[in-house]
C-alpha cells in the first residue's frame, strides 16, 4: 500500500470496476492491516462484487442466521450434501445422524491413531521430508481409510478427490476473480473427480453391505468387521421416516472424505511454518510437546492458526434484505442476492473479543475462534480435527532440531503444495 494514503482513501479514489480487485489484492497480500483499518473506519465495506463484514459481533450475527445469509454458493458444487442445505429438515437430520456416528468418545483413540500414523511416516523419512504431500495430506488420507472406513482406493486418489472438491467449492467463487479458463478447468477437474468418487462410494457401499450382512448371519462368530464409520452406518437400522436410505448414506460417506484431507493439510503446514518462523513459540511448543497432557501444546497450535488460518473469510448469499449492525453508526442494508463475506480473520483480531489481539497468547477463549466455522454450518468433523491437527504438528516438533528449507510453495494456488523439512536423526 502507498503509505501516504489509507486503504480506504485509495479504495474510494479507484474506479468502480477496479475496486474489488484492489480489495482482493489487499486481502491476499496484507490482510491484517487492511482489516484493522476496516474495523476502525468502515466495518462493513460494500464493494461492487460483494460486501465484507469485519467486526466480531457482526460476523457472528451473520453466521447465526442461515435462512437469511445462505450457503447458496455451495449448491451447484455439493450434489445435495447436507452442507448445501440451510436450517432445513435434511440438514438437521443428517448432521445429527453423522454426529452420532462420529462418536466423541472415539476422540482419544483417534488421537492415538493419528500419532501412530504420523510417527510411522516420519520414522521412515530418514531425517527429511517434503511435508505437504508425504505427511500433511498422507496422515488424514490414512485416517480416512482406518477410521472413516473408506478402504479400497489408493490414498493418492482420496487426496485428489478431496483437493478438487475443496478447490471448486471454496476457491472458485465469483469473488475469487479467477481467469475464466482456470475457473473452468477447476470445475472440469471437480466434475471428473466427483464421478470417480461416486463410483468408488457405490463400490465400497456394495461390498461393505455384503460384509455386514455376512457378519449378522454368522453373529460375528466367523466374520467380524473392523469398527469404522462406514461400517457403523451400515450396521445401523434406520426407520423409513428418517429418509436415510443407501443413497443418502453414500452421499454422507463421501462427505467424510471431502472435508478431511485438504483442510487438515493446509492447517498443519501453515502452523508448522508459523512456529518455525517464530522461535519463541517454537521453543514453547517443543517443550509442551514433551508433556503427557496435550492441552498446553494444543493451545499454542490454535493460537498460531489464528494468525495463519486456512481461510480469511466465509461466504454467504443474502436471501432477503437485512440491516446488519442495526443501531450502530455503520448499520448497512444488505440487499437480497448480495454475496457477503464474514471476514473471520478480521473478527479474530477484533479487540472487542480478543484482548491484545496482535499478541500471541495461547489458551484464549476457544469459543471465539473460527477454526471450524461457526453456527449451523460448523464443521461436522471438528472434534476429529481438534485432535488430528495438533497431534500432527506435535509429532513433527518432537523431531530433533527440526528446520525448514525455505517457505511453503503454494504454486500460485490456494493450498500449500511443497514444504521441505529436515531434522537430526
Amino acid at each position: 500500500m502507498n503509505t501516504s494514503t489509507s486503504y480506504l482513501e485509495q479504495y474510494d479514489a479507484t474506479a468502480d470496476a477496479d475496486k474489488f480487485p484492489l480489495v482482493r489484492r489487499w486481502m491476499d497480500t496484507e490482510p491484517l492491516p487492511f482489516f484493522k483499518e476496516l474495523r476502525e473506519k468502515r466495518p462493513i465495506l460494500v464493494t461492487p462484487n460483494c460486501t465484507l463484514v469485519t467486526r466480531f459481533d457482526d460476523v457472528r450475527e451473520i453466521l447465526n442466521m442461515p435462512k437469511v445469509f445462505t450457503v447458496q454458493p455451495y449448491v451447484p458444487k455439493m450434489d445435495n450434501y447436507l452442507m448445501a442445505h440451510d436450517d432445513d429438515a435434511l440438514h438437521t437430520r443428517e448432521k445429527s445422524l453423522m454426529q452420532c456416528m462420529l462418536n466423541r468418545d472415539d476422540i482419544p483413540r483417534v488421537r492415538v491413531m493419528v500419532a501412530d500414523i504420523a510417527r510411522e511416516i516420519l520414522d521412515g523419512a530418514n531425517g527429511q521430508i517434503e511435508v505437504v504431500n508425504h505427511f500433511c495430506r498422507m496422515v488424514p488420507a490414512t485416517l480416512v481409510q482406518k477410521y472413516f472406513g473408506l478402504t479400497g482406493a489408493d490414498k493418492s486418489d482420496l487426496i485428489e478427490w478431496s483437493y478438487w472438491n475443496q478447490y471448486d467449492t471454496f476457491h472458485n467463487q465469483p469473488f475469487d476473480i479467477l481467469p475464466p479458463e482456470l475457473s473452468q478447468r477447476i470445475i472440469d477437474r471437480h466434475n471428473e473427480t466427483s464421478k470417480k468418487l461416486g463410483e468408488f462410494i457405490t463400490m465400497l457401499i456394495g461390498k461393505r453391505l455384503l460384509a455386514v450382512k455376512a457378519e449378522k448371519l454368522t453373529l460375528s462368530l466367523i466374520v467380524r468387521l473392523e469398527d469404522d464409520i462406514v461400517t457403523r452406518m451400515l450396521r445401523t437400522s434406520y426407520a423409513k421416516e428418517l429418509d436415510f436410505d443407501i443413497k443418502r448414506l453414500g452421499v454422507n460417506a463421501g462427505g467424510l472424505l471431502i472435508g478431511a484431507i485438504e483442510t487438515t493439510s493446509q492447517a498443519v503446514a501453515q502452523v508448522l511454518q508459523y512456529l518455525l518462523q517464530h522461535k519463541e513459540w517454537l521453543s514453547a511448543a517443543k517443550s509442551a510437546a514433551q508433556k503427557d497432557d496435550p492441552a498446553e501444546f494444543d493451545g499454542i497450535v490454535w493460537e498460531a492458526l489464528r494468525f495463519v488460518p486456512i481461510t480469511s473469510y466465509l461466504f454467504r448469499t443474502t436471501a432477503s434484505d437485512y440491516t446488519a449492525a442495526k443501531g450502530t453508526h455503520y448499520e448497512t442494508v444488505l440487499r437480497a442476492g448480495t454475496h457477503v463475506l464474514p471476514v473471520t480473520l478480521s473478527a479474530t483480531f477484533d479487540e472487542r473479543a480478543f484482548e491484545l489481539p496482535e499478541k500471541f497468547i495461547p489458551h484464549r477463549n476457544w469459543y471465539n475462534y473460527f477454526h471450524f466455522g461457526f453456527g449451523s454450518h460448523e464443521c461436522l468433523g471438528r472434534y476429529v480435527g481438534m485432535v488430528m491437527i495438533p497431534e500432527m504438528v506435535r509429532q513433527v516438533l518432537l523431531r530433533q532440531d527440526i528446520e525448514s528449507k525455505g517457505d511453503i510453495d503454494y504454486k500460485s494456488g490456494p493450498f500449500p503444495e511443497l514444504y521441505q523439512l529436515s531434522w537430526v536423526m
